[in-house]
């Protein structure tokens, strides 16, 4: 740096604060300036001025030198316990990646807790707190990141006031954050205008630990399908299913929905059975069920048919194991593969598809490959009669039986994907695709080959028993979509049950009425306990009765019900992008009573499978990683993370701008 001949240099050594570190104190006469290492420019040097206006500097200078000034932060050096910044790396040159470091020291600096104030604006130590913890939360990222040496660094480089948490501190932040969205999702599940409909799931963990994951869905009062894991419970293998049952009905009263529960889905298993049977029967002792809990009992759809599925993969396993030798084989080496080609070309295979292994994990893949090696079936018998090292070629019998045991499973991967893929997954939309599987099993089991009419006999018995349970459930929904109402029941059913199908339909329609009837008294006490005080809550208990009475006699007096007239209105046209939730929104005032009983209805999850888990083949499965946690923190990271991106959903649904408010809520 140049200074003219009056300017004198002055040695900065006994100078106390850090920012002299990089500046040069220049005297001029009386006056000192202080010119910045860095850029060179010249601030007043002065020991009246202070050093604010230097570090103020170094900040905005930082930018441009990516110059470290942590230790210019920090208040006059003092040290405080809980913050480590990086000071110095010790290198194994000896590892093959000497730029990984193996030690790390670290020095304690300060932080303080309160508000601190910068030239670029406020940093809330808390808030960030949060803020991390709502991250983990929210991307199932480990707890133990905070203790990281990279991310330590990365934070201490990117906000050197920030004091990481310890791992204990980052749990303890989560759980008051699950708190927090818990009361939310009390507050919202209290004041629903509808029933509550709860689904299980089985998840396996490490080991054989098994965990319950309890889902409550339900409409809102905007008409929206709302969906919200409430509980996540290690079920331990010595537990009996009383004990099972009590253990799901304590966490029901924990949330106080067992007044309002209308229906429970599960999977299909005798354990199930007679878990759900013991849940009816506590819940119909208390009369919380409507219509004697007839349609309380429900199977999940996309499990059913993964069922059906796996009775078909077992049957055609032998064949399948050709096939994926015969791909094997053929992918095995160029030669082989370029004479396959040939004789492609000779057999006049037109298709554009290639042939590729099969995920296990994933039914549908399977039944790809199926379908793509039916496509190429001369090509490899063709292959076999010009290759004698290719001996695994499936037999004329095995591609007959392949091609129509694929016809079935094409049938699965329909079904599943509408089940699965709806931008609406209300109850109204399973029945017809139910009823056609239904048909087809009738079909199939007329099958002139033994192998497959077995097969179709075992399937369709196992599709009886789902049907027996949720027969009425489903179409008691698809009534109730206006564009159907009683004629899709009165369609199908002839067709499967023939001469009887009046009869089964007059059930279908009483337990309609039924139904309708619960929920009218429903409504009339629901309006007299808004009116009413506390204080006559047992005398309306003794009315009811009456209400039962006096909506029996008006009846009588002719006057129309909701359903009456809904049932007797034209249908709604039909149309790809009709919303049947935003059609019970609007026709809301015209059916008050049918439209309560809509919402309970609609809101059933007839089944629980998503799109990316509708053709998994086994059950879900936690990682390694949240297999080693604690049944408390389990629960706190799985329903945080759930009611958290519901939020985020909500939000985006609502408004772009504000799509992650959910996340920098610290308040």
């Amino acid at each position: 740096m140049e200074i003219s001949d009056e300017a004198v240099l002055v040695d900065c050594s006994r100078l106390k604060s850090a920012v002299w570190k990089d500046f040069d104190r220049i005297k001029r006469g009386d006056a000192c300036v202080a010119v910045c290492k860095h850029c060179k420019k010249k601030l007043s040097g002065s020991s009246t001025s202070g050093t604010s206006h230097l570090r103020n500097h170094l900040i905005r200078c930082r930018r441009r030198s990516n110059h470290d000034v942590s230790q210019m932060l920090t208040s006059k050096g003092k040290k405080k316990e809980g913050s480590l910044t990086p000071v110095s790396f010790t290198y194994d040159h000896d590892q093959t990646k000497p730029d990984i470091p193996n030690l790390i020291k670290y020095e304690q600096t300060p932080v303080k807790d309160s508000l601190v104030t910068l030239t670029t604006g406020n940093f809330d130590y808390k808030r960030s707190r949060f803020d991390l913890a709502r991250m983990i939360i929210l991307h199932g990222y480990p707890l133990a990141m905070v203790e990281h040496a990279g991310f330590k660094i990365f934070v201490r480089k990117l906000q050197p006031l920030f004091e990481l948490a310890t791992l204990d501190g980052i749990v303890a932040d989560c759980k008051e954050i699950y708190l927090k969205e818990k009361q939310k999702v009390t507050e919202m599940l209290d004041t629903l205008p509808g029933k509550i409909s709860l689904s299980v799931d089985t998840w396996s963990a490490k080991g054989d630990a098994k965990y319950l994951c309890l889902t409550a869905h339900s409409v809102d009062e905007t008409w929206a399908l709302k969906k919200k894991i409430l509980s996540f419970i290690n079920i331990d293998p010595f537990l009996t299913e009383d004990m099972v049952s009590e253990l799901i009905m304590s966490r029901l009263m924990e949330w106080d929905i067992d007044r309002k529960l209308f229906s429970l889905t599960c999977n299909n298993c005798p354990i199930h059975d007679n878990i759900v049977c013991k849940l009816r029967d506590r819940l119909s002792q208390n009369r919380f069920l409507l219509c004697n809990g007839q349609l309380f009992e429900v199977r999940c759809a996309a499990n059913f048919i993964k069922v059906m599925v796996d009775d078909c993969l077992e049957a055609l396993s032998p064949t399948i194991s050709k096939i994926r030798e015969s791909i094997k084989y053929i992918k095995s080496s160029q030669s082989v593969t370029e004479k396959f080609n040939e004789m492609v070309q000779e057999v006049g295979v037109n298709s554009e598809k290639s042939l590729n292994y099969d995920n296990t994990l994933h039914w549908n893949s399977t039944y790809i490959m199926l379908d793509v090696a039916l496509e190429y079936r001369e090509a490899f018998s063709r292959l076999q009669e010009q290759d004698f090292a290719y001996t695994m070629c499936p037999s004329d019998d095995d591609w007959s039986r392949a091609s129509t045991i694929t016809s079935f499973l094409k049938l699965f991967v329909e079904v599943s994907t509408v089940f699965a893929g709806s931008k609406h997954p209300t109850a109204n939309i399973y029945f017809p695709e139910v009823c056609d599987i239904h048909l087809q099993l009738i079909d199939w089991c007329q099958s002139h080959d033994e192998h497959i009419s077995e097969l179709s006999l075992k399937m369709k018995n196992k599709f009886d028993e789902y049907w027996k349970k949720c027969s009425l459930a489903l179409a008691i929904a698809a009534i109730l979509d206006p564009r159907f109402k009683m004629k899709l029941v009165e369609y199908y059913y002839p067709q499967i049950y023939g001469g009887d199908a009046p009869d089964c339909v007059d059930i279908v329609s009483n337990c309609m009425r039924a139904l309708y009837n619960g929920h009218d008294v429903y409504s009339t006490l629901a309006s007299h306990s808004q009116v009413g005080g506390s204080d006559t809550s047992d005398t309306r208990d003794r009315l009811t009765g009456f209400d039962r009475f006096l909506h029996e006699t008006s009846q009588s007096q002719n006057v129309k019900s909701d359903l009456d007239k809904y049932l007797e209105e034209p249908l709604f046209p039909r149309n790809i992008d009709f919303n049947i939730l935003n059609w019970w929104k609007v026709h809301t005032p015209r059916y008050p009573v049918l439209s309560m009983m809509a919402r309970n209805i609609l809101g059933i999850p007839m089944s629980k499978a998503s799109l990316d888990s509708v053709f998994d083949t086994g059950d879900r499965v936690l990682d390694e990683y949240r297999s080693s946690l604690s049944e408390d923190t389990l629960q706190t990271l799985i329903c945080a993370q759930d009611w958290m991106q519901n939020g985020v959903q909500d939000s985006k649904s609502s408004s772009s701008s504000t799509a992650l408010a959910i996340c920098y809520d610290a308040n």
